[in-house]
Parts: structure tokens; C-alpha cells; sequence
């Protein structure tokens, strides 16, 4: 059920915000990539029934490598000098994949159960809220850094940019003028909050604790946010990115940005399962959780670049049901579930 304090108000009109506005601003080159991406929630209407979307079956992911009926040659078949050279160099690391459908990064599997106690942290609190977001986000590191590693993904971890009210980063103000949402800058790899905004709002947007009071609403957009961070350091964005100008359809950008969103969607809904035992997640708050994701997301009026409330619950409930990174494989999922 929907926290009774929360009643959903009239849509708004966003103002100005046409296609470059929801996929970000970006100066110079594809090398000089400079591109806002939001957790865009819109946090008004949607139905409560939103949380009973089954989550969908992604097809395994499959290596792409051709089999051959030849028999695998021996080492008694190789000249004395091929095995000395494969004795003094080791062989070299197989390229990663960083397209959208075939990346490397959906041969890690599943997060890891991790321990990460979140305490009674208050989303109201500015210095208890950015204390949580810091520690969870050492959690976030602890589980994504092992299994992309494993891969041959170079890890590094994001940077946090936390204030009380407002702020100025690489990628502009924080929040956005009108906007109480997180975002992730890949310009310097940080993620950028107010925590005052994301707890009461600003401006003409609600604060997520008129949804959900609870701080694991916010750390699952964190999360979310680090799922953006996730497709940077893996080829994904830069792959998206491309797609992205590659096309003259504004259709087929804010399609791309749906599936970008709601893959990023997906991992938070990994990490949080990953540390539901410890966290912990108890199950009246899985239930908030999954309302909560059938509430943000694109409603009526507004550009349809972040996925319909059904469908943002649908990729939450397939990260934290599935925990498997190909089950986030957004690019190969029908188009039903991404619109």
C-alpha cells in the first residue's frame, strides 16, 4: 500500500525541455563527453497496481565465438619454439566487448550478498543522510569491483558530491533548476545530490520523502545512479552515446535513453537485494520498494525518456528477482517492456 501521507498531485508541464534537455548537455566531441543523466523522477499519479509487474525473462547471454568440428590441436602438435614464446608471454587478455548487447559485463553474473547496515539514518537529516549515502556507496564499490574486475574491466569507483541545499559540479548545478533528482556526470565520474531536495523537493517537484520516508527509496536511487556509473566504466555509455547521435529520430533517442535508464534501474535493484539481509530490507519495506518504482518514471505530458512507471518497476523487481547482469540486458528486451 502507498504511504497514506503521500497523495499524487496534477501533472505539470515541464517547461522547455525538449530532447537535448533529457539526454543531457554536451559540449565538443564524443572524446569530450559531457552529459547529464538523471534518475528522472517524476513522482506523480501511477497506479498502486504498478507493483505486481512480473519481471521478464532476458534469453542467456551466449559468448559469440564460432565452434569448429576441428579437434583441438595438442601440445606435442606445436614447434618447441611456439611453446617456449607461450611460456615467456603469457596470453594477452581477450578484447572487451563495450557494445550495447554484447558487453563483456553481462558475463559477471550476480552481485554478491554483502554486509551493509544502514542503521536509522533520517532522510531529513543533511549530515545523517549524506552519511549514509557515503557509506552505502563503499558497499556499492565493494560488490561491483570483484565481478566487473573478474571480467577484465578496469574498476574505479565514482566520486560524491553531497550538499545540504545546492551546488555547482562539472555537469552544472545540483539539483537542476526545478529538479530534486541525483545525477551522475561521467565528465568526472561523480554523482551529484542535495539532500535537502531529494528529502523535500524543489520547487514544483516533490521530495522523495512525500512517497516514501523511508531512506532505502533514496539509497536505491543512488544505487541507480551508480548502475550509470557501472555503464561508463564498461563501455555501455559511450556505446549509448553514439547510438545516440547516429540517429536523426527523436523516437529512436528516447528510446535509447529508455533503455539506458531502466537498465540502470536494474542494477540498483541488484545492489539493493544484494544487501537486503543486512541492510536490511524487511518485507514491508520490499513491498515499499516495488510500489515506490511504479510510481517515477514518464507519465502523461511528459518526454517519455526514462520508461513508464509499470516498466521502471518491472527492470527494479528484475534486478533485485534475477541478480544476474545479463537479466539487465535492456537492448535485447522486446520494446514493450522498455517503452
Amino acid at each position: 500500500m502507498p504511504p497514506r501521507q503521500w497523495q499524487p498531485a496534477p501533472p505539470r508541464r515541464k517547461q522547455g525541455m525538449g530532447v537535448a534537455g533529457v539526454l543531457g548537455i554536451v559540449f565538443g566531441s564524443l572524446a569530450a563527453l559531457f552529459v547529464l543523466i538523471v534518475v528522472g523522477a517524476v513522482m506523480i499519479g501511477g497506479s498502486s497496481g504498478s507493483d505486481t509487474t512480473t519481471p521478464i525473462a532476458i534469453p542467456t547471454y551466449e559468448p559469440s565465438d564460432e565452434e569448429s568440428d576441428e579437434p583441438a590441436p595438442t601440445r606435442d602438435d606445436e614447434p618447441a619454439q611456439e611453446q617456449e614464446q607461450e611460456t615467456a608471454d603469457p596470453p594477452a587478455q581477450p578484447a572487451l566487448n563495450t557494445s550495447l548487447k554484447n558487453n563483456t559485463m553481462y558475463r559477471a553474473g550476480g552481485l554478491p550478498r554483502l554486509t551493509c547496515r544502514a542503521g536509522n539514518a533520517s532522510i531529513f537529516s543533511h549530515g545523517q543522510l549524506k552519511a549514509l549515502i557515503l557509506k552505502t556507496g563503499k558497499c556499492m564499490d565493494r560488490a561491483w569491483r570483484p565481478i566487473l574486475e573478474k571480467q577484465g574491466i578496469d574498476f574505479s569507483p565514482p566520486g560524491y558530491a553531497i550538499a545540504a541545499g545546492r551546488g555547482r559540479g562539472a555537469c552544472g548545478d545540483y539539483p537542476s533548476a526545478g529538479s530534486m533528482v541525483p545525477y551522475y556526470c561521467p565528465r568526472n565520474n561523480t554523482i551529484y545530490a542535495s539532500t535537502s531536495a531529494m528529502a523535500r523537493g524543489n520547487g514544483n517537484a516533490r521530495g522523495y520523502g512525500q512517497i516514501i520516508s523511508w531512506h532505502g527509496g533514496i539509497i536505491s536511487m543512488m544505487a541507480h545512479e551508480y548502475g550509470h556509473h557501472v555503464q561508463n566504466i564498461t563501455g555501455l555509455m559511450d556505446s549509448w552515446w553514439s547510438a545516440t547521435l547516429d540517429t536523426g529520430s527523436q523516437n529512436t533517442k528516447l528510446a535509447l535513453s529508455r533503455k539506458m535508464e531502466l537498465q540502470a534501474t536494474c542494477f540498483g535493484g541488484m545492489w539493493m537485494r544484494s544487501v537486503a539481509a543486512s541492510y536490511p530490507v524487511s518485507t514491508a519495506n520490499r513491498g515499499r520498494l516495488f510500489w515506490f518504482y511504479g510510481q517515477v518514471g514518464d507519465h502523461p505530458q511528459y518526454p517519455r525518456d526514462h520508461g513508464s512507471p509499470a516498466n521502471n518497476n518491472r527492470w527494479f523487481r528484475q534486478g533485485w528477482e534475477k541478480n544476474r547482469t545479463f537479466q539487465c540486458n535492456t537492448w535485447r528486451a522486446p520494446s514493450s517492456t522498455t517503452s
